[in-house]
């Protein structure tokens, strides 16, 4: 059985690429967050306000998986105008059940 092709997004890794330059600039300003994150992780971008941004973020996940590295979610605003001063990301490591 032949793999799902992923419908990929318009401008995916251009906009991946500029939402992970932002959380790493927020995680640059803060680098108290670190301490709560592990030594090497694996980084999913789950923006809020683009539902086809997240969920292609979540295939590749689910996909290609972490490598065998904890996973990082940041979840934050995708607007081009956004301030992560004022909204910051919301970064988490997910608990196991």
């Amino acid at each position: 059985m032949a793999a799902k092709k992923l419908k990929e997004p318009r401008n995916v890794v251009s906009r991946n690429i500029a939402l992970t330059g932002e959380v790493m600039r927020y995680l640059l300003n803060h680098p108290k967050v670190f301490d709560s994150l592990p030594n090497s992780f694996e980084l999913v971008i789950l923006p809020d306000d683009d539902p086809e941004m997240r969920s292609y973020n979540w295939e590749l996940l689910d996909r290609f998986g972490s490598e065998g590295k904890p996973i990082v979610f940041a979840r934050l605003k995708s607007s081009r105008k956004m301030r992560l001063q004022e909204a910051p990301p919301a970064i988490y490591i997910p608990l196991a059940a």
